[in-house]
């Protein structure tokens, strides 16, 4: 193990409390957990998750990705998940930095400065020296809080620089761009989101996203591993397990809420989607049986 990644495991397991833990840097959060964890649903937004200790499995529609130590990934859209620690424990927890992104200083990254050319956009990618040279030196910034409001701007813009140069860095770059397809179809996403109980139509989505449906479809299905209508049905999903924990109640009545016409589709894809029926599911949850809380 190199010494920098040595002290950036010390430095997160200091400020880590509980299973998530916002930090005073900006857009800067760890995730620490002693043990391993059953599959949890969830919604990541554009960041970076860092894994540092420990290993995590994610699915994100028919792809997997496995994150080892000193590995990362650029999620560039709002994409439906399930995360699963698979190596955990009290002497060793699982730790994890996640970094949201700010877009606007991405973009003021690519005038004068090309990126690397992504290659596969489902692949995690293990972190250089240089790149964990630049973590460290943010993440130094928990011990030493006055030095936040000068510094950790100054080596955001140094880490966002090194992934742009980096194996994933052309999807920053096409994330950034106003006129890339991955911002076509965040706006896209962002449509479904606030209209998850509505019908869609990837036509629809198509003239939102500028472009034409057979290239919207691939792009989405590029971007997020599902279609537009699978990605629509996790969010539904999603927001229904929500429901029925905050609200418990009448499994029918969420059902036709999140936008379902039949109430025993949405219990069979319930199911599917999370092992249990909604009723059942929603009552192991609220006595403590098992977690909702993704760990970053």
């Amino acid at each position: 193990m190199s010494e920098a990644l040595q002290e950036l495991i010390e430095i997160a397991g200091r400020h880590a409390y509980g299973r998530r833990t916002s930090t005073a840097v900006p857009r800067v959060s760890i995730g620490r957990s002693e043990v391993a964890t059953p599959p949890l649903p969830g919604v990541w937004g554009s960041g970076i998750l860092f894994v540092l200790q420990g290993a995590k499995t994610v699915l994100i529609g028919d792809r997997t990705l496995r994150y080892n130590p000193a590995s990362y990934f650029i999620y560039t859209v709002e994409t439906p998940t399930i995360s699963q620690i698979v190596e955990a424990s009290a002497a060793r927890p699982y730790l994890a930095i996640g970094l949201t992104l700010d877009l606007q200083a991405v973009a003021a990254l690519l005038v004068g400065h090309a990126p690397a050319l992504g290659g596969d956009s489902f692949s995690t990618s293990p972190v250089d020296d240089e790149l964990l040279d630049a973590l460290r030196r943010m993440m130094r910034l928990l011990d030493r809080p006055a030095e936040i409001p000068v510094l950790a701007t100054m080596l955001e813009r140094e880490m966002l620089f090194r992934l742009l140069q980096g194996r994933q860095g052309g999807k920053l770059r096409e994330l950034a761009r106003a006129d890339g397809h991955l911002s076509r179809i965040g706006r896209a996403i962002t449509w479904i989101r606030s209209h998850s109980h509505q019908p869609v139509r990837v036509g629809d989505l198509a003239e939102i996203a500028h472009m034409s449906s057979a290239a919207f479809y691939r792009h989405f299905k590029a971007a997020t591993a599902m279609s537009p209508i699978q990605y629509q049905k996790q969010i539904r999903l999603l927001e229904a397990r929500h429901l029925l924990i905050a609200q418990p109640g009448n499994v029918a009545r969420v059902a036709f809420a999140v936008g379902y016409e039949s109430a025993s589709q949405f219990s069979r894809e319930y199911a599917r989607q999370f092992g249990s029926p909604p009723a059942r599911d929603a009552a192991r949850l609220l006595t403590g049986g098992e977690t909702a809380i993704e760990v970053i």
